[in-house]
């Protein structure tokens, strides 16, 4: 008697069949976020408390079936679907500024500093080089440049006479980016890529500031510069270190193979060029509206450009979002 009972349980069971595969396909779609609606999340409700009944009679009466397995795999993807948290992007976002970013500029110390040892001496060789022979300037800057400055000016001064400071934010905010994707993209040349651009950068200012210095106008320069090349140029090594590091991890992959090591650097480093493009953002804007402006003070423009530096800092340090000062 007890066996023929089972036998119809058993047989009454297998008929939810196709309420079993209904369930299955809500899943997948509920997976893929084509499901929606409140009638949709209440059928997956039932069909969730549904499978866990005929689960349990399954373990009982047929343990080592099929059928056993298809309502465990079933149950178990939608278990994971109505229990998956809500993700919000500005959330994760968060997080990764406020957790993420600042484990990743720790892993990246090392290559920042010595990106940015070689972007001072690149810069030191620079002006060097343009003092001792000013002739070489011409492998720097343009000859348009060149005259401007050897005409008592800056190239810098027309600039707001040219183009208005919103089109000419949106430029330099261009070529800012550029910059930095090429200091970090050129990594995958063994880092020997991001050497030369970050080599390359210092040498150029290094020789514009020895080309305007021969003219008295290295002062001007610096004003122009000051407000918004501190983040400026920091953006850059810091790009420069990501780019590094990922170069370092094909050179010396370690235990792991070379796709692998790469893979897993360049998806660490990535985060940390969400923060430049954020920081280029203001970069641009200080460029366009405060560092051409003749009736912006010195002083105006030294607490705009180390405020902002603070400002960076605080950001790569998670500050901003509530990370704890004591990491």
């Amino acid at each position: 008697m007890t066996n023929a009972r089972d036998a119809a349980r058993l047989a009454a069971l297998l008929e939810r069949a196709p309420d079993w595969q209904a369930a299955r396909e809500l899943a997948q779609r509920l997976g893929r976020g084509q499901a929606s609606g409140i009638d949709e999340a209440a059928r997956a409700l039932e069909s969730y408390d549904a499978l866990a009944r005929d689960l349990a009679i399954a373990r009982r009466l047929a343990p080592r079936s099929r059928t056993r397995e298809f309502l465990e795999e079933t149950y178990a993807r939608l278990h994971a679907e109505i229990h998956r948290p809500a993700v919000h992007a500005g959330d994760a976002l968060r997080r990764m500024l406020r957790d993420e970013l600042p484990a990743t500029v720790r892993w990246l110390r090392p290559y920042i500093v010595s990106v940015t040892l070689l972007f001072v001496v690149a810069t030191l060789a620079g002006a060097w080089l343009v003092h001792a022979y000013p002739g070489l300037i011409s492998l720097f800057a343009s000859e348009e440049m060149i005259a401007t400055v050897e005409r008592g000016e800056l190239w810098t001064d027309s600039l707001l006479n040219v183009m208005p400071s919103s089109v000419l934010s949106v430029q330099i905010l261009t070529n800012n980016i550029i910059v930095s994707l090429f200091a970090y993209v050129l990594g995958v040349l063994f880092g020997l890529g991001t050497l030369y651009i970050i080599g390359l950068n210092g040498l150029m200012l290094g020789g514009v500031f020895a080309l305007t210095a021969q003219y008295g106008l290295e002062g001007r320069l610096f004003e122009f510069i000051v407000a918004h090349g501190v983040v400026e140029l920091s953006c850059i090594c810091l790009s420069g270190a990501a780019g590094a590091a990922v170069g370092d991890a094909l050179a010396r992959p370690g235990l792991q193979s070379r796709a692998a090591s790469f893979a897993a650097a360049a998806r660490r480093s990535g985060q940390l060029l969400v923060a430049v493009t954020l920081l280029l953002l203001g970069c641009g804007f200080i460029e366009g509206y405060v560092s051409p402006n003749p009736d912006m003070p010195l002083p105006t423009r030294l607490v705009v450009g180390f405020g902002y530096f603070a400002l960076m800092i605080a950001l790569l340090r998670g500050w901003l979002f509530g990370a704890s000062r004591a990491r």
